[in-house]
Parts: C-alpha cells; sequence; structure tokens
C-alpha cells in the first residue's frame, strides 16, 4: 500500500477500506489508552493490603496516572506536530505496554506508582489520533471520525470499569495489566500495519524548557486539587502548590510568547474559537465525571440507608457500559449536525442533554433502570459535546498545529475532570448522614453534586455561545492556513 504524500482526496480507489482501517485502529487505540484511567478503581480498596502500604499512599495509583497524562498530552501532541504523529502515537502506545508490563509483575508500591506513570504517559494517544485523522482521511469522513475519536476517551472509560471489575472479581488482580498490555500490543500492531505516517510537520527544536515549565506548573496544580481535600484546602502545602502553579504558569506563558517556536502558541490559543472552546471543555470535563462519581457509589451504597441500591462494583460498571456505546453510536449523528448547523451547535445541544441527564437523575434514583436510563442520556450528550470539540480546534488552527491544539483542548477536559473530582470530594465529606456509627454521604450530597454537574453543563452552553458561529460546510474541513497566520510571521 503507497503512502505517497497526496491529498487524501486524491487518494484513489484505496481511500475508503485504507480510511476505514486507520479509523478503526485509531478509535481503538484510544479506548484501550482511556481504560487506564478506571482500570484500578475495582481494587483501590484492597491496595493498601495488596501492596503492603497506607491508603493513603496507594492513593498515588490513581494520582500518579493524573499527573503524567496532563504532563504528556501537550508535549507528546507538540513533537508530534514536529516529528511525525504515527512516531509518537507508536513510542505512547509502548509506554502503555511497559507501564502494564511493570505493574503486573509488582507486588509493591513503588514499582506499581512507576507503572502507573508510564500508562499515564500514554494518554497522547487520542490527540495524536485525531490529528492523524485530519491529515490522511478525506473531508467528508474526518467529521464522524474525529467525534469517535475524541468520544473514545468517555468511551473506554465507561465499557473499562465493568471488564476491570469482572477480571478483578474472577482472577488475580495482575491480570488486569497483562489484560491491558495485551491489549497495547493488539493496538501497537495494527498502528504499524494500518496507519500511514503524516507528512505534515512543523520540524524546529523542541521547547525544553516550555516543556518543563508546564510539566512542573500543571503537577503543582493538578496536586493541589486532587490531594487537597486530604492535606487541608487551607494546609500550608496545598496553598503552596496553588501559588507555585500560579507563578510558574505565569513565567511559563511569558517565556513561550517570547520564543520563535514554543511548546503551545499562546497566540494560536488565544484566538477567541479555541480559547472559548478551551474554557467550555474544562465545564463539560467537569460535567462528565460528576455522572462517574455519583453512580457508581448509589448503587453501591447499602439498601439500608434508604437510597443506595447495595449492588457490587460489577453491576454499578455493567450500569454504566451502555453510556458507552451510546458515546459510539451519537459520533455520526454529532459530525451530521456539525455538517449541517456547525460545530458550536452540535457542542450546545451536548450540553443541555447533559444538563437533563442530571436533572433526571436528581428526580429518579430509586431503581437499576434509572441509572443506566441517565447514564445513557448524559453519555448521550457527552457524544454530541466530545465530538464538537475537534471540529472546533481544527477549524481554528492550521494542519502543521493540529495535534499540540487538540492536546491542549484533552487537557483542559482533564483539568475539569480533576476540579470535579475534588468539588465533589468536599460535598459528599461535608454532607453526611450516620450508618451504624459510619459517616456516609447524605442522599442530598448526592443530590448537590447532581445539581452541580448540571450548573457546570449549563455554564458550558453559556461559554459556549460566545463561540464565533462558523459556516456549515467548514466543520471540521482542513484549515490550509489562518489568515492571520502569514502577518504573525512576518511579525516576527
Amino acid at each position: 500500500m503507497s503512502h505517497a504524500p497526496a491529498p487524501p482526496a486524491e487518494a484513489g480507489a484505496d481511500a475508503p477500506p485504507r480510511s476505514n482501517a486507520v479509523v478503526a485502529v485509531l478509535a481503538f487505540a484510544g479506548i484501550v489508552v482511556s481504560l487506564m484511567q478506571t482500570l484500578v478503581i475495582p481494587i483501590v480498596p484492597e491496595l493498601p493490603k495488596l501492596l503492603d502500604a497506607p491508603a493513603s499512599d496507594t492513593a498515588w495509583a490513581v494520582t500518579a496516572t493524573l499527573l503524567a497524562a496532563a504532563v504528556a498530552t501537550p508535549v507528546m501532541g507538540r513533537l508530534g506536530d514536529m516529528y511525525g504523529k504515527r512516531r509518537m502515537l507508536l513510542v505512547s502506545v509502548v509506554m502503555l505496554i511497559g507501564g502494564s508490563v511493570v505493574c503486573g509483575l509488582s507486588d509493591a508500591l513503588v514499582p506499581m506508582i512507576a507503572g502507573r506513570v508510564l500508562q499515564g504517559l500514554a494518554s497522547g494517544v487520542i490527540p495524536l489520533g485525531i490529528s492523524i485523522m485530519r491529515d490522511e482521511l478525506p473531508t467528508e469522513r474526518l467529521g464522524s471520525a474525529t467525534a469517535l475519536m475524541s468520544a473514545s476517551l468517555g468511551i473506554g472509560g465507561a465499557l473499562g470499569l465493568p471488564a476491570a471489575a469482572l477480571i478483578a472479581d474472577t482472577f488475580d488482580w495482575h491480570v488486569l495489566f497483562w489484560t491491558s498490555a495485551g491489549l497495547g500490543v493488539v493496538a501497537l500492531a495494527c498502528v504499524l500495519l494500518f496507519v500511514p505516517e503524516s507528512k505534515v510537520r512543523t520540524g524546529g527544536r523542541f521547547d525544553l524548557v516550555g516543556g518543563m515549565g508546564m510539566a512542573v506548573g500543571l503537577v503543582c496544580l493538578l496536586l493541589g486539587i486532587s490531594k487537597g481535600a486530604d492535606w487541608g484546602w487551607t494546609s500550608g502545602t496545598t496553598l503552596g502548590l496553588f501559588v507555585a502553579a500560579v507563578l510558574i504558569l505565569l513565567a511559563w506563558g511569558w517565556w513561550e510568547l517570547r520564543i520563535e517556536q514554543p511548546l503551545v502558541d499562546l497566540r494560536t490559543t488565544a484566538r477567541r474559537q479555541v480559547l472559548v472552546t478551551n474554557l467550555a471543555s474544562i465545564a463539560v470535563g467537569f460535567a462528565m465525571f460528576a455522572m462517574s462519581l455519583v453512580l457508581p457509589q448509589l448503587l453501591q451504597l447499602p439498601a439500608q440507608t434508604g437510597y443506595g441500591l447495595g449492588k457490587s462494583m460489577l453491576v454499578a460498571g455493567l450500569c454504566l457500559a451502555p453510556s458507552g456505546l451510546v458515546m459510539m453510536a451519537t459520533a455520526p449523528v454529532s459530525a451530521a449536525i456539525s455538517r449541517a448547523k456547525g460545530p458550536k451547535v452540535t457542542l450546545m445541544i451536548g450540553v443541555l442533554i447533559v444538563a437533563a441527564g442530571y436533572s433526571l437523575n436528581i428526580v429518579l434514583m430509586s431503581q437499576v433502570w434509572h441509572f443506566i436510563l441517565v447514564a445513557c442520556v448524559i453519555g448521550a450528550g457527552i457524544g454530541f459535546a466530545y465530538g464538537s470539540m475537534p471540529a472546533l480546534i481544527m477549524g481554528a488552527v492550521p494542519a502543521s498545529e493540529t495535534a499540540a491544539a487538540n492536546s491542549l483542548n484533552t487537557l483542559m477536559r482533564s483539568l475539569g475532570t480533576s476540579t470535579a473530582s475534588a468539588v465533589a470530594g468536599v460535598i459528599l465529606a461535608q454532607m453526611t448522614t450516620d450508618f451504624g456509627g459510619y459517616a456516609l454521604p447524605s442522599e442530598n450530597a448526592f443530590k448537590v453534586v447532581l445539581a452541580v454537574g448540571a450548573g457546570a453543563a449549563l455554564l458550558a452552553f453559556v461559554v459556549a455561545s460566545f463561540i464565533p458561529r462558523q459556516g456549515a460546510a467548514a466543520a471540521g474541513a482542513p484549515l490550509a492556513q489562518p489568515a492571520s497566520e502569514p502577518a504573525r510571521a512576518t511579525a516576527k
């Protein structure tokens, strides 16, 4: 099969089957990587015993992956634009496999955390995959393909929870990681066989100072958000991390504006369409994660509480799994609406559906089917919202900056999910009820979190209303070079 640098539209009769293979392989890789976020959830309560370590230390098995993903996503996106998106995609999948093997061989805390860091470093797969699609697919396929790739972040999480619970209940816990390693090997082989290397590159030198500055700033920010409840929001450690994050990220922004080849082109990200889309992405990420926090807990709390359903982790995961399938099914619908009305409209429809799902859950939370219905409604909204974001980003940046721009958008979603975890944790910890001598989150606490999730979705709607309206035909279409780009290049 030839990978000559011809435009996708001129690829000839080979284009449809090759396009199908590229889409399927990249979406599969995205789902495999997104599984890493929910992989250890079923065994989190058992980790102190399994690793012979305090619970406060074993919590790093989750936190380390979050921090590594935050650092890796923008860095791998920039490296992909510079040195080849497929090459960086392969590096990411290899890190996932390596991390899974390390965890599969571990019985102690340090190697487990090291393996989870490697798994987190693979998170660049989704923005890299979106960028490869932009370079390789015909225009008519691009919208639905990128919508599916973007939604794979939620699809993997929804499908991964019941699968991980089933494996953890049936086999030794190490099988979780050997399974993820096996899926990674399959993804690696498929990428090698079916995904061509993009010819669109920026070249240049990697901004090492910018990479280190962003990494340290993000780690300080996300560490403060994720551990603030444990350390105390007014503790010196938490406040110190937030102050350090602000100072470091301000210095980083100053540096990025001064150099010719920055890690993140802040002038591009300041364009109204990119900036507002990223702000909306934070609110959407917040709204999405509230579902993952509330629904499993309500399903698993003892029925004697009067509002819990007393189900197992496996049943809770199975109740959420249909939402992943709904996200997958809505990808082509999202693309069709974006083509007809523009991706801004698709995003606004999606967040309204999410808000409706949370509102529905406030009044329907007493039967298993209530949670399945709510998960499907919210999943449909997330599918619309996530599917529209790559089209909005790609409609405002040149092809040579696609991976970096999509990576930053993915990072904004992660910032939203991290904030949701912290806010929900505070609410559930403060609004409790006594159950047999144990403090459990009250029914009203869950309803407040659901209301906050609905509010975040409505906030995303308001923010999205400020996105400039695109022509319907432009939705997801490759952008050769923004009109402002030559002027900026001359200014340098």
